[in-house]
């Protein structure tokens, strides 16, 4: 059976793949979108092992966001009306992947993942770092 930890870090994967979906539908600038594509494709594949190690606990498959993934996107729907479509796709991607970045390392600080779930997560970390970095790079593009 999947930690209660590790469930949790799996659900905020498919709200990050689905942040990065929307954030490449707002932008204008065609390198950005392509580039949040770009991300949203490795962040997918993340979410693909974090699926295949749930499946292999005998667990149900993450296909569908949480609650305060989908509060966030409204959020940004709502917050992107008001800004330059780039720099709303941005900063959003921006505050996403502080968020995932954040939630993974305490994870990993934690005693609360199984020997193979820890395996997986510090997989997903390297991408998750990569996607923060990607983060901190496309907000500094439109400050």
């Amino acid at each position: 059976m999947a930690s209660t930890v590790f469930k949790s870090l799996t659900d905020t994967t498919f709200d990050s793949v689905e942040g990065y979906r929307q954030a490449a539908e707002t932008a204008n600038n065609p390198q950005l979108t392509q580039a949040l594509q770009q991300r949203g494709q490795e962040r997918g594949q993340t979410l693909q092992q974090m699926n295949a190690e749930l499946q292999r606990q005998g667990e149900e498959l993450v296909t569908k966001g949480t609650l305060t993934g989908e509060a966030h996107q409204m959020w940004q729907s709502v917050t992107a009306a008001f800004e330059n479509n780039d720099e709303a796709a941005a900063e959003r991607v921006e505050e996403g992947e502080d968020y995932i970045k954040s939630k993974f390392q305490q994870a990993l600080e934690s005693d609360q993942l199984e020997v193979q779930e820890r395996a997986v997560v510090q997989q997903a970390y390297s991408e998750i770092c990569a996607g923060e970095r990607f983060g901190d790079f496309a907000a500094k593009q439109f400050d």
